[in-house]
């Protein structure tokens, strides 16, 4: 008795409750998970600073089943690591979660997915950024007329203010009329 070792304290796993769509014992569902990934890397103790300066390398956090088919698992990786390197905190991996999850709303989930395809980070998705996506989504498996030709009738249809990229407003209303965006975008833990 007294021996018990606490993954995180009862303030921790609240603040993660706070800002997730998760339960304490779905927390700590993600956190085995996490820890899984690298047992030799990863604490079982978190109840000090571990949760936000260990990090799992990238190419660990890619052998999850989660993302390893995922044609956005690079970008997806680099968008939920605040460095942006795609190596991950315990924080950073349960956000990443967070945002996957069923529970999350519309709003929240077309944020990042507007971070995952806007590839040079600068706030548009320009033409390059919607090529990137085009090849990722086709696996190269289009010309490059076929390819100009997508993305000319993308921006046509999407680019309401005609400077030939779009914002996440403009991206946003795309997304209001996708009803399957929130059926593919999630992730079951």
């Amino acid at each position: 008795m007294g021996n018990k070792i606490s993954t995180f304290t009862p303030e921790q796993l609240e603040a993660y409750e706070d800002c997730t769509f998760f339960t304490s014992k779905e927390i700590l569902h993600i956190f085995s998970r996490y820890q899984a990934l690298a047992p030799d890397k990863v604490p079982y103790d978190m109840t000090g600073k571990e949760a936000q300066t260990v990090r799992i390398a990238h190419d660990v956090i890619l052998t999850m089943p989660e993302l390893k088919e995922n044609p956005f698992k690079d970008q997806i990786c680099k968008v939920f690591s605040e460095e942006g390197s795609g190596h991950m905190t315990f924080e950073e991996f349960l956000d990443m979660f967070s945002v996957f999850s069923e529970a999350a709303s519309r709003d929240i989930k077309s944020v990042y997915a507007f971070k995952i395809y806007d590839w040079d980070g600068d706030g548009n998705l320009n033409r390059s950024d919607l090529e990137a996506t085009l090849l990722k989504l086709t696996q190269d498996g289009l010309t490059q007329d076929e390819k100009n030709f997508v993305v000319d009738k993308v921006l046509e249809e999407a680019d309401l203010d005609d400077d030939g990229m779009l914002s996440y407003v403009e991206f946003e209303h795309v997304i209001s009329r996708a009803p399957d965006f929130l059926n593919t975008f999630h992730v079951r833990i």
